[in-house]
């Protein structure tokens, strides 16, 4: 009984170092990450070069993340740049995408899924050009972006819930970050 205690407050103690937890009597168990640790984990992946035949060649800056907890979703806003021989200079613009989230056990990622692109904007393109290359440019984001991972847990993140028999569970976003629930795991 004394060891199992002290495991389970040295497992406490690690879990309060990957964010905020809380662990209520008899309650679920949670890790919380803010918004500045998911924000550094997506702009690693970033910049991404999506290209047409040579035609187009599209880059997608890091995004600027942000939480909508109204609807347990992420907000992102990436700012753009359309180049290539199609074009007769350079673009720049915006697109404003928000995401649900889910966990992947086989990689251990929190993953964007259900994409919604809301706004697209291609600065200063001609008319006739702009709404067929907008709408390229928001089939190459919505590619781009599902299933894109969000957050990736480290081993030791796992550790301790692997010792305690727990796996992440319900994704929750709240004002304060993502929260992901640790449940028991299945036999």
């Amino acid at each position: 009984m004394r060891r199992r205690r002290g495991l389970l407050a040295i497992g406490a103690a690690l879990l309060a170092g990957l964010g905020a937890c809380t662990t209520g009597r008899g309650g679920p168990r949670s890790v919380t990450f803010s918004l500045a640790r998911l924000q550094a984990t997506v702009a690693e992946r970033f910049p991404q070069r999506y290209g047409a035949q040579g035609l187009i060649d599209l880059a997608l800056l890091p995004p600027r993340l942000r939480l909508l907890p109204e609807s347990n979703r992420l907000g992102a806003q990436i700012a753009l740049q359309a180049t290539g021989p199609l074009l007769a200079r350079a673009y720049t613009g915006q697109a404003d995408v928000d995401f649900g989230l889910r966990y992947e056990a086989g990689d251990h990622t929190l993953r964007a899924t259900d994409l919604r692109v809301n706004a697209l904007q291609l600065d200063d393109l001609p008319p006739r050009t702009a709404q067929t290359l907008q709408q390229a440019v928001a089939q190459w984001v919505r590619q781009s972006l599902r299933e894109v991972a969000v957050y990736r847990l480290r081993e030791r993140d796992l550790a301790l819930a692997d010792t305690l028999q727990l796996q992440p569970g319900q994704i929750t976003v709240t004002p304060e970050g993502l929260r992901v629930e640790l449940v028991a795991r299945g036999p």
